[in-house]
């Protein structure tokens, strides 16, 4: 399977699925290049990305929610839609420099899902 091509957002049904398309599809290939494992699991699922874009919406506006859904959240879904039970980790790197190219004294690293509970 190309999932370069499973990945096409082009045609992509819904307003709220046709915007998060393009990032999630890019996020869910650099996954796929990272674990081998989990490129598997999608191409022998049997669902299409649309169906994994309705499934990260699904649910999206809660009671007391705003509707909004954060990259985060979105990528964690799209993720346990094809690998249930897998967690995306998150990290964000403050570079006081701004060119930092890896980590260094300078790097500060954080892990993002630690900074869910402010």
């Amino acid at each position: 399977m190309d999932l370069k091509e499973y990945f096409n957002h082009k045609n992509i049904k819904g307003n709220a699925q046709s915007f998060i398309a393009e990032k999630t599809a890019q996020t869910l290939l650099s996954f796929c290049e990272q674990e081998s494992e989990f490129a598997q699991a999608i191409e022998q699922s049997g669902k299409s990305f649309q169906d994994c874009l309705d499934y990260v919406i699904k649910g999206m506006v809660k009671s007391g929610s705003t509707g909004s859904l954060s990259d985060c959240d979105a990528y964690n879904r799209a993720v346990r839609f094809y690998f249930p039970g897998a967690v995306v980790h998150h990290r964000f790197e403050l570079d006081l420099i701004g060119n930092a190219k890896e980590s260094t004294p300078e790097a500060k690293s954080f892990d993002f899902m630690s900074l869910m509970d402010w």
